[in-house]
């Protein structure tokens, strides 16, 4: 994660304490879990999760689709790109969060956690029957190495964070407490959400470059079989130290699950359609009303759910790198906007079935009210305000268009702009500069990336009326990841998926660190120094209302900064899969998080 501190390189050996006083340390005691304000829903000694079934059978296997590949299975540096169920289901954590509750977190691999009331520390007390894989205890050193080798080492989401911690050391036999040098009040829960890995393994490789180690975690699953970039195979680990917490059961009830990549979202689901994957999740309102009447849904043999949530609905769509000069000024990025054309896109692709995103936190209480900045929002947006830049605090609202093929209103508003910015359609066709240069740009794709290269079609065709003729280049997933990771691009799909409890990460997709430093989110290049306050604010706060506050003067700031071009988002996700699989009743907060499925998922034929 990236902050607006400075980096500073050092071993644990010369941490220096910051002028932090320890207060209230008599307030402090050993906790089973943390909540980012107040405090944790579940008792000491719970059963089980709320939205977990305890009774739910072992056994069986779960097959899964992805579209892509991978080249890596260490998921935890920038090289290269590594399936996300290896950190997910192989490697734990010394807490791990309740998807029913907005950003709390239990004890997994440690018993206890305990604070100050300034948060100014936190100490972990790991579990004395937690166990890697391979039997080996899980130690104090193991955590120490982690956590500083993944600060230097590791991909910069783990930076920010470890930037910020004064000193590590530890306490006790099982027991090690980080002292933190600035306010930063989500630190202590971070430090509990980093994965903890096996010392001995990696101490003769590099741990930057090393992405051909098959890593031995602590989870509930190990490795078993894998082909770099076809598949992955893991085996649910029968002597798994945590299998009898109450917070894993009716979790991971899987034996095995597989994971086949596949060059094109397409292949995936005829996969699924011919039986050689269980599950699908399907994006596109048009498909699932018009793609799913193959036999094996008329036959009962494959399952449709709409599955409600509450979360955010995050940014998805094209991205504008401001590196590239041609997109710095807001006036040209706020004329791409007005070509956009979504309300026709939306009809055509979707039947007009999905909402548009309005801005990175809609669809909850954290998103941007309309209209002019008020109260608290106000507040702390006024000492920025000669630098913000126009719709910040006076309000702003994406272009909407009559629907339209030609956009005529819109494109007339684009253009100007576009000459307001110095660019003005020469006798030719092309728009061009003062100095004859044409406006010109590429856009970046992933192949097989079938329903972005639908948009582009049509977004190419309205920006030629600007006298705008982008090329569209289309990679393998590997050059993909690797220019986006470099932001050696124009403008490329994005997607950042926002939550109810935003905090440090929002230095990694917005932090001024992200114009250069490669591997973060901030493919837009933003270096606002109002958005990163905002997040100091966010880290700071003692309120729902003061967080609620912070959070909404930042969405103001990325939605009126019109680095993206949204898209649309879904209330309910999409979920379609063989009649074997069973999940709860009861669904979280957050609906179908990532993890869901396979998470609380089960194998129960008839």
């Amino acid at each position: 994660m990236l902050g607006s501190v400075f980096f500073r390189k050092f071993h644990v050996a010369g941490l220096i304490a910051a002028p932090i006083l320890l207060a209230n340390m008599s307030l402090a005691e050993p906790m089973h879990g943390i909540a980012m304000y107040g405090a944790p829903d579940l008792p000491q000694g719970f059963t089980n999760l709320p939205y977990a079934n305890p009774k739910a059978p072992k056994g069986g296997r779960i097959r899964m689709g992805e579209s892509g590949s991978f080249d890596s299975l260490n998921p935890w540096v920038v090289k290269g790109r590594a399936p996300v169920a290896i950190s997910n289901f192989v490697a734990e954590s010394l807490m791990e969060r309740s998807y029913d509750e907005p950003f709390t977190l239990y004890g997994l691999l440690a018993e206890s956690v305990e604070t100050d009331d300034a948060r100014s520390w936190v100490e972990f007390t790991l579990r004395e029957e937690a166990r890697f894989s391979d039997g080996s205890p899980v130690t104090v050193e193991d955590v120490m190495w982690s956590y500083e080798t993944l600060g230097l080492q590791g991909h910069p989401r783990y930076q920010n964070a470890w930037r910020k911690i004064a000193k590590m050391e530890q306490t006790g036999p099982r027991s090690v407490r980080f002292t933190f040098s600035e306010a930063d009040r989500e630190l202590a829960l971070i430090m509990g959400m980093r994965p903890v890995l096996q010392k001995a393994q990696w101490q003769d490789q590099d741990f930057a470059e090393a992405t051909m180690t098959a890593p031995i975690g602590s989870g509930p699953y190990r490795i078993a079989t894998v082909e770099m970039g076809k598949y992955l195979t893991l085996e649910r680990n029968p002597d798994w130290w945590g299998k009898d917490l109450g917070f894993n059961a009716g979790r991971h009830n899987f034996d095995e699950m597989r994971f086949d990549y596949f060059n094109d979202g397409g292949v995936v689901f005829e996969a699924f359609k011919g039986g050689e994957l269980d599950t699908w999740r399907e994006t596109n309102a048009a498909k699932w009303a018009r793609d799913y009447d193959f036999p094996a849904v008329q036959s009962g043999e494959v399952i449709k759910a709409e599955i409600p949530h509450a979360r955010p609905s995050g940014i998805q769509g094209f991205v504008m790198n401001t590196r590239n000069p041609v997109f710095a000024d807001w006036r040209v990025r706020e004329a791409m906007l007005l070509a956009f054309n979504f309300e026709f896109i939306n009809a055509t692709l979707n039947n007009g079935a999905e909402p548009r995103i309005t801005s990175y936190f809609a669809n909850s209480s954290l998103g941007m009210r309309p209209g002019p900045a008020e109260g608290k929002v106000a507040e702390l947006l006024a000492p920025y305000a000669a630098d913000l830049l126009p719709g910040v605090i006076e309000g702003y609202e994406l272009p909407v268009s009559d629907g339209s093929e030609l956009n005529r209103k819109n494109t007339r508003k684009a253009v100007a702009l576009l000459e307001e910015a110095g660019w003005q359609v020469d006798t030719d066709g092309v728009l061009k500069n003062a100095s004859g240069a044409p406006f010109t740009f590429s856009i970046l794709l992933q192949q097989g990336a079938a329903e972005t290269s639908s948009i582009v079609d049509i977004y190419v065709e309205a920006l030629s009326r600007l006298g705008i003729f982008p090329t569209v280049e289309t990679v393998d997933d590997a050059q993909y990841t690797a220019r986006r990771n470099s932001y050696e691009f124009d403008m490329t799909w994005h997607w950042v998926a926002t939550s109810l409890s935003p905090g440090n990460e929002q230095y990694l997709y917005w932090g001024a660190r992200g114009v250069t430093e490669p591997g973060s989110r901030n493919l837009m290049g933003m270096n606002v120094p109002a958005a990163e306050a905002m997040i100091d604010a966010m880290l700071e706060a003692r309120s729902q209302e003061d967080f609620r506050a912070a959070v909404q003067a930042l969405d103001r700031i990325l939605t009126a900064g019109r680095y993206v071009i949204p898209s649309w988002y879904s209330k309910v996700s999409r979920l379609a899969y063989v009649k074997a699989l069973h999940y709860p009743e009861r669904l979280p907060l957050y609906g179908d998080w990532p993890g869901f499925q396979p998470d609380v998922w089960w194998y129960e034929a008839e």
